[in-house]
């Protein structure tokens, strides 16, 4: 079979973190013979070339190619490139990993979609990652009319004879930000860009040891020389105007403004700070015309008219008010509806005094210029929010705590003026979230495990984060667990900050099932089982009762759940009362995804025709607890032995 796919591995000394990028290739969903991968190790001085070989050796589509160390991960890229058989080639980074459909899909969509550069979902664990631009799928993208140019790392698919049509290789050497100069090249020539906003397809891991090359201090003076680079090719492929301002502007933003901006900035020490802020401002003056701060945001636009004025002292003073200013979002009620949940919340920006509030008398930016000080910064940044609050923002994003998955929920949202004591008013933005378990992943249910809210707030100067809570007062009241797409969700607040958070098929206590008593349940003359279960269903949900017996014996029966009350369903199945006399019998709710639920209520059934009753198991006496115990705590030795 042709290879459709051939995944370009750079590798130096990555030590254990290259397993789990291993892991991901030779999971993938395409066949073995339809991709290939080629490890290229640029001369690393630990056991990974041994590895490398040895993996090769077992599976006929790993190949390795060794060489010199080049310093960087120019020259290993472009080693793969020319070694590649594939339609397509991939830059998979040695401590990061893949979707398990990721080459699957991403080669079926460029394909689909006459693509010469697939970029996939990305999602970062300890490192920033692109949001906006995977909001959605975008079959047809540009940097017009996508904002493309916020993703330049090198991790994306690429046509092979786009490639070698336009000799796209990455700079090498010993040097930087050879993947911006590689990647914007890339979209400014390509005949279409497609991007995948669905599903996850490269997880961006920061190591617990933080060596990952993008977190090590850089010299200024080399890494601006480098970034020049990148805005030359955006010079050499655009003409002047706004589409090359709006291209420009993203380093003007990201590598400068957001690095002297808040807690970033603070971060630092001292002498780094001032060596950036040389090297920063002889590239604005240099390069950036007057049309490229002027698309930025009024906070943005603050910072970069301080680097132009090379005024470092109010840069401090600035970063350290900002550092203070973020979202808090507040959830007001939690319900399910027709199989959604639908979660109510306010959000606004508060600083150290509380919330943010607009005088009477703010007046806005000027077009250009920086402040005099913080006090006039703030001022302008408040008249900004509310000149703007028309189309003020606020999202909610489902995201998993494992991998940092991250999915956009749709949203209603009105905006309010609140009066605020001191005259002003507080700015405040009301919206109803629906989470649709089944669709909340991109169009795909939510997997197990446990999922965080965010609130996405987009207000004035700021886009910022933070965690839907914590809860009001004395706490809001959560709904039960629902049972949707055969998966069963659990709203719950974290115990540390009292966050909303979302459970999906993991909780056990949580679902309050342990609390159920004989009087939840009857047996009809009927022989029909009903029990009242805590738990919310949209509609009348299959399901199947599993009785065991004391000799293990079991017995399934077909079973419904329907909606009772809002929340509580009623389970009801028919019971064989003939084969199960003279019995003790458990019971378990079994869902059609896969999930058990052992419900704290036993069958007890006589010999004579209805002698049947429903009752509680007893606790275990004192000996068995003191088993039980003994063994969990022989049981913890022996794993820790292990380990």
């Amino acid at each position: 079979m042709p290879v459709k796919v051939s995944v370009i591995v750079p590798v130096y000394n990555p030590g254990p973190y290259i397993e789990d990028c291993i892991a991901s290739l030779l999971r993938q969903s395409l066949p073995p013979d339809a991709y290939e991968v080629i490890f290229v190790d640029d001369g690393s001085t630990d056991a990974t070339p041994a590895r490398l070989d040895a993996l090769a050796a077992e599976h006929p589509h790993v190949r390795v190619i060794h060489q010199a160390n080049s310093g960087w991960s120019g020259k290993p890229r472009n080693v793969g490139i020319e070694a590649s058989g594939g339609e397509f080639v991939m830059f998979v980074d040695n401590d990061d990993r893949l979707g398990d459909e990721a080459l699957e899909r991403m080669y079926d969509y460029g394909v689909a979609n006459k693509a010469d550069v697939i970029v996939g979902k990305m999602a970062g664990k300890g490192r920033p990652v692109p949001v906006e631009l995977f909001r959605r799928n975008r079959p047809h993208a540009t940097v017009g009319n996508a904002p493309l140019i916020d993703s330049l790392t090198p991790h994306k698919m690429f046509r092979r004879s786009f490639l070698d049509r336009t000799g796209l290789r990455f700079p090498e050497g010993r040097r930087r930000l050879e993947d911006h100069v590689f990647v914007t090249e890339a979209y400014l020539r390509a005949d279409n860009v497609s991007v995948i906003g669905d599903y996850v397809c490269y997880y961006h891991l920061k190591r617990d040891d933080a060596s990952n090359a993008g977190f090590q201090r850089f010299d200024p003076v080399g890494y601006f020389k480098n970034l020049r680079e990148a805005l030359d090719a955006v010079e050499r492929y655009t003409e002047p105007g706004p589409l090359r301002d709006r291209l420009l502007r993203r380093w003007l933003r990201v590598e400068m403004v957001e690095r002297m901006s808040g807690r970033r900035l603070l971060a630092m020490p001292d002498d780094h700070r001032r060596e950036l802020l040389r090297e920063m401002r002889a590239v604005v003056v240099e390069r950036f015309g007057p049309g490229v701060a002027a698309g930025l945001r009024p906070a943005q636009r603050i910072v970069a008219a301080l680097i132009r004025e090379d005024r470092y002292d109010d840069l401090v003073a600035y970063a350290t008010w900002e550092d203070g200013v973020r979202p808090r979002a507040v959830p007001a009620g939690v319900a399910w509806r027709d199989g959604t949940l639908r979660i109510d919340l306010s959000a606004e920006y508060t600083g150290a005094g509380g919330p943010l509030t607009v005088p009477v008398d703010a007046s806005g930016p000027p077009a250009d210029g920086a402040p005099r000080d913080v006090a006039e910064a703030a001022s302008w940044l408040a008249a900004a929010a509310d000149a703007g609050f028309g189309t003020a923002t606020v999202d909610l994003v489902v995201r998993d705590r494992e991998s940092a998955a991250s999915f956009f929920q749709p949203v209603e949202v009105t905006r309010e003026r609140v009066p605020a004591e001191d005259g002003g008013s507080r700015l405040v933005l009301r919206a109803t979230a629906t989470v649709d378990p089944a669709r909340a992943a991109g169009g795909a249910p939510l997997h197990g495990g446990l999922w965080d809210l965010y609130a996405r707030v987009g207000l004035g100067g700021w886009t910022k984060e933070c965690r839907l809570g914590p809860a009001p007062g004395a706490g809001l009241a959560l709904p039960p667990a629902g049972i949707v797409a055969d998966r069963v969700l659990l709203p719950y607040w974290t115990k540390q900050h009292r966050n909303l958070s979302l459970d999906v098929d993991r909780a056990v206590k949580g679902l309050g099932l342990h609390r159920l008593t004989p009087a939840d349940a009857a047996v009809s003359d009927a022989e029909t089982l009903t029990v009242a279960l805590p738990l919310c269903v949209p509609d009348t949900t299959a399901a199947t009762v599993r009785l065991v017996g004391a000799s293990g014996r079991t017995v399934d029966r077909p079973a419904v759940l329907t909606p009772a009350d809002g929340v509580h369903a009623l389970l009801e199945t028919g019971l064989p009362l003939g084969e199960l006399r003279n019995g003790l019998w458990r019971t378990e709710l079994r869902l059609s995804g896969g999930r058990t639920l052992k419900l704290p209520l036993l069958l007890r059934v006589g010999r004579t025709r209805g002698a049947v009753e429903v009752v509680r198991p007893s606790p275990p006496g004192m000996l068995r607890r003191l088993v039980r115990g003994a063994r969990r705590l022989l049981g913890g030795v022996l794993t820790t032995g292990k380990a």
